[in-house]
């Protein structure tokens, strides 16, 4: 059964929701989500990885999305290694975190693997789960937020989204694409993290993914300091959506390769 709470952060309410016993109780599959993400936008996906694996699965709406607090715009172009910096050691502390998998989808990825090689010593992160993470900026995927951009401006992008994001919306939509395609963001790499990482990774990219390339995958496989799982398959950006049977499997394969 799934339990949503608000859990406040210093002036920040957060959107939280966890199925199974609570962080501070089990091993816990940790839910970072996308760059247009928030806790309702998993859908079904927590209940069925809690019950794949056994563990517990724990997953919360970032500032300026969903029904957590909104943020000031514009985001910083730092945002995702601020939110690894920041925010997660106040969030994990919060939750009394025992010990996690961080799954994180894209921009989640992203800031997982941040925040594993910023806290490399962390003992209750005992590995990642990085869905189309990114770790540089490619031109494909700022075509794909310019062609993002254009239906939430134009088309009913901005409608479908509100659905999820209420008067968060913009926030999150504007947080995310604008830090994207401003022509500083060419300057993202999180490569210099990658080392620093000491716990088991396992990646799992689409093939037909329009945000990313297998260039993402061998970057982390040539600068990550830990054993990467390369998992490759025949969908597009969101993996645990399109190809949810295969990301289970991979997934109880991994977390039963901790011990979980």
């Amino acid at each position: 059964m799934a339990v949503a709470n608000l859990l406040t952060l210093g002036e920040t309410r957060l959107e939280t929701r966890h199925v199974g016993p609570p962080p501070s109780e089990a091993p816990t599959l940790v839910l970072l989500h996308e760059g247009l993400g928030c806790v309702a936008l998993w859908k079904d996906f927590p209940e069925r990885l809690a019950a794949a694996t056994g563990w517990g699965v724990f997953a919360w709406s970032r500032q300026g999305y969903g029904g957590s607090s909104p943020c000031a715009l514009p985001r910083p172009l730092t945002y995702m290694q601020d939110e690894a910096r920041d925010v997660l050691p106040r969030l994990f502390d919060a939750i009394g975190l025992q010990r996690a998998v961080l799954l994180g989808h894209s921009d989640g990825g992203s800031i997982a693997a941040a925040y594993a090689g910023m806290y490399p010593e962390d003992p209750r992160i005992a590995g990642l789960i990085l869905h189309a993470p990114h770790f540089f900026t490619e031109p494909q995927c700022v075509a794909a937020i310019d062609a993002a951009t254009a239906a939430f401006t134009t088309g009913d992008l901005r409608a479908r989204l509100a659905r999820y994001h209420g008067d968060n919306v913009d926030c999150a939509f504007h947080g995310w694409s604008d830090a994207w395609r401003d022509p500083g963001f060419l300057d993202f790499d999180l490569r210099p993290f990658l080392p620093s990482v000491r716990v088991p990774v396992q990646m799992v990219q689409g093939t037909n993914d329009p945000y990313g390339t297998l260039a993402q995958v061998r970057v982390l496989q040539a600068h990550c300091g830990a054993p990467v799982d390369e998992v490759l398959l025949d969908c597009g950006h969101a993996p645990f959506k399109e190809a949810p049977d295969a990301v289970l499997a991979a997934s109880v394969r991994f977390v039963s390769a901790l011990g979980g």
